[in-house]
This record gives structure tokens, sequence and C-alpha cells, in this order.
């Protein structure tokens, strides 16, 4: 990632109204990058570190598409799709992940995600498409089913080193820890989740763009139908990318212009990163206001009293 003589900013501000009258508020940071891993603009500090968390699960997605396990078991963009998910363990969702097991001959008790409160089965749980992808490479590489989340284990090291040749880092300067459903996550500074995915949305390299495909024509198996990711890829078809991860961040890509947004909310609010994407979507011309005042309406109104707004803009550097 280049970095420009300035890389902070003033952060963002969510102000939670009610009737007018600011209740909470919440500082959020964010930068935008190009594929090229300048930084573009900026609100609070690029360099700012944080876990990735599911807004990884698209480059996770490569250690799939980079080793011919789709075409070795025949897996659709619907598989991809759910793949890269953080899905509500809907039936179609739960079926889907159950495909991807199926053609690769696995067990769904290999599947080492744990069980979600009130749910029977790990299959049900929000990041089981992308265990039942990992086991899928495994299962085509004969690599080892049961310890497949150890991160000295060949698909979480291809996985890295996918990452870290995106990222033009060595391999071993990423610091990880486990993520909810165990798998490794990785911490990095906001400029670089955007750099992501201004790679991602750039279209010059095949894997990628399949992954953006499945994810933009199955937004439904991305997230679940009235959720952010879904609502976002249904009102901006093939304009954007989406992604969310746990503890504030988001990550949005910007289709056939090589442009990241990466999100963080200090606080972890999820209400708060919606907001702001929200706002700098509109801001940066991404989606039509039609567009943003459907998605307002959802994820910045709440009921007759209360409301969000945001206050503040990116800076160009």
């Amino acid at each position: 990632m280049t970095m420009g003589k300035r890389t902070q900013a003033t952060v963002l501000e969510v102000r939670l109204l009610r009737e007018g009258i600011i209740e909470s508020r919440h500082i959020v940071q964010a930068a935008v990058c190009d594929d090229r891993g300048r930084v573009l603009s900026v609100a609070g500090n690029a360099e700012t570190a944080t876990f990735v968390r599911s807004a990884l699960k698209p480059f996770q997605a490569l250690a799939v598409t980079t080793t011919g396990t789709l075409e070795r078991y025949d897996l659709s963009d619907r598989d991809l799709a759910i793949i890269t998910s953080s899905h509500k363990g809907k039936i179609e969702q739960v079926r889907q992940v159950f495909n991807i097991l199926w053609r690769a001959d696995v067990d769904p008790t290999a599947l080492q995600c744990p069980i979600s409160e009130g749910k029977r089965s790990p299959l049900e749980y929000n990041c089981s498409g992308k265990h039942a992808g990992m086991l899928a490479v495994c299962q085509q590489r004969h690599w080892p089913l049961n310890n497949y989340l150890d991160r000295k284990h060949p698909i979480q090291q291809l996985i890295l080193g996918k990452v870290a040749d995106l990222l033009r880092m060595p391999a071993e300067e990423f610091i990880s820890a486990h993520d909810d459903c165990g798998a490794p996550t990785y911490l990095m500074q906001l400029g670089q989740m955007a750099s992501l995915y201004a790679l991602l949305a750039a279209s010059s390299n095949l894997d990628m763009e399949r992954i953006v495909r499945a994810m933009t024509h199955h937004p439904a198996l991305v997230a679940g139908d009235g959720e952010f990711d879904t609502e976002l890829m249904r009102l901006a078809p093939g304009e954007v990318v989406s992604k969310a991860g746990a503890e504030g961040v988001q990550c949005i890509g910007r289709l056939g212009e090589g442009m990241g947004l990466a999100i963080k909310v200090v606080d972890g609010a999820k209400r708060a990163k919606y907001a702001v994407a929200i706002h700098l979507l509109q801001q940066m011309g991404w989606i039509s206001p039609s567009a943003a005042e459907t998605l307002a309406e959802k994820f910045m109104t709440f009921g007759k009293y209360k409301r969000l707004e945001v206050v503040g803009e990116l800076s160009l550097l």
C-alpha cells in the first residue's frame, strides 16, 4: 500500500437522534484506495489496524477458485456465493452449504465451526459456507480434514499466501488471531482492506472476477433478505460488491473502477457502519440517490422517533 503525504484526517461521527436530540455518538474511520494500493481519501487514519473478520471471505474463497476445486466438484456460482457469505442459516443457504460438502464427498460432521444458539447443526452457522469451501479444497488436494483450521495447515497457508501476494507483503509479517468461527483472521490497516477490495473490483483477475460475479448475481446467499450487503448489491447491480465484517468493519468495491472502501466503527457498532457506508457511497457517487434513500430508510431510521445522521466527509489526499 502506498501512502500519500497525509494519511489521516478528521474522523466521521454517527449520531443517534431521538426526535432530533443527540442520544448517542459513534466515531468512525474510513479509507478509499485504488487497485495500485494508493490511498485516495480518508476519514481518520488509513493506517488504523483492526481485524478484517468476515470481510476476508472473498479472498479466502480464492483457495477454491485457484486450485481447480470448482471444476473438480462441478461447483456453481451459487456455491461460490455461499462460500463468501455470512448467512442467516435459512433453508436455501444451508442447502447450498450442504451441496458443496455433498459434491466433495465430505461428511457435514467435518465442519468445525460452532453451532449457533437455537440452531441444530454447524451447517446453520453463518460461516459454514467458508468452512465448506476450505474442506472441499482439502479433499481435492488430499490434505487432512481434521485440523483444517490450524494456522499451519496447508489450506490456511494457501489463503495467507494469496492475501500476502495481493498486498505485496511477506506472509510472515501478518498478525493473525482466531475468528469466532475458529478460522484465522488477520490484523490489517484500513488502507490494506480498501486495497484488497479495489483489487477485487478491478476485473483484472479472472479468479476474483468470478467471485465478484457470484456475489453480485446471488446477493441473497451472501447475507440474506433484509441484510445490508444483500440489499446494497440488489439496489446497485453491477456497481458495487459488498461484504461486512464483525465489530464495525464494512468493505465495498467499486466495480470496473478498481476502487475500494474500508470502514471501521471504533466501538464496533453495526448500525454506525451501515450509516457511514450509505453516506460515503452517496458522496462518492457509487450509488444513485434513490438507492441511497431506500437504504437510509431501512438502515438509518428506527421507528417514529429515532434516526441516524452522519457528520463529516472523506478528505482527499
